[in-house]
């Protein structure tokens, strides 16, 4: 795996767990999570700096359904950090104080509450709709794929279904957790206040949260494959009339 993807893939990594961090924000204080989310909004840019060949290509090629879809969640995660990062500002009370722009704090509430939550929310989804991808790279860095070797054995049906029953397992849990923090609330403004269980410890509710991602993520990977054979289907199908 060449170094720039290495260093992709890490960043990805450190900026997935600080979200985890950052939605627990009641529980880690208000002066790490300000400096986290300074860190990881640097971060976000670098990602998109780093994938700037991305934007160079967007009006090159087809727009196939899943084209569509990962393209309209990128740029909705990208409104969403904007919006962070604005609202964090007017809300600071240590990092950014010295700028001396606080204000407007009703509105900027608001703005980082559905900045957050729809972004904890698409960034899972984001991470869904790339995960064949990952799978993919993770494979080429095993050697599974190198050249002269043989091809890797494929996975036993038992061991595929065990995958599965994890991953359902995962999900399951997921959901619970989606339901139990009440996120929906706070996606659709039925509560403008966000509710933290003081009691629960720190690495409960990293857990749930952590399952509440893998939840949207495995939702984003199923609906771009079923889109994927989706188009193979019509591509075959308009060969077939030829």
């Amino acid at each position: 795996m060449k170094p720039v993807m290495k260093g992709k893939m890490l960043i990805d990594l450190i900026m997935t767990a600080g979200l985890l961090f950052q939605m627990a924000y009641m529980l880690v204080g208000n002066t790490i999570h300000e400096w986290m989310g300074a860190g990881m909004f640097l971060l976000f840019l670098i990602h998109h700096g780093l994938n700037w060949r991305w934007y160079r290509n967007l009006f090159r090629g087809k727009y196939t359904p899943a084209r569509i879809l990962q393209t309209v969640v990128n740029f909705l995660v990208l409104l969403c950090m904007l919006g962070l990062m604005v609202s964090g500002i007017l809300l600071s009370r240590d990092v950014f104080v010295f700028l001396g722009v606080q204000g407007y704090s009703g509105t900027a509430r608001i703005l980082h509450m559905l900045s957050s939550y729809w972004g904890f929310l698409l960034m899972s989804v984001h991470i869904g709709l790339h995960w064949a991808m990952v799978l993919g790279m993770m494979r080429n860095a095993a050697g599974k794929k190198a050249p002269g070797k043989e091809k890797a054995k494929e996975i036993s049906p038992a061991r595929k279904w065990g995958l599965r029953a994890v991953g359902a397992a995962v999900g399951i849990y997921g959901l619970y957790g989606f339901l139990k923090h009440d996120i929906a609330s706070y996606l659709f403004l039925r509560s403008l206040f966000v509710f933290f269980d003081g009691s629960q410890p720190l690495w409960l509710f990293l857990t749930e949260y952590l399952a509440i991602m893998c939840l949207w993520a495995q939702i984003a990977y199923y609906l771009a494959r079923g889109l994927q054979k989706l188009k193979s289907r019509g591509e075959r199908a308009g060969a077939g009339k030829k």
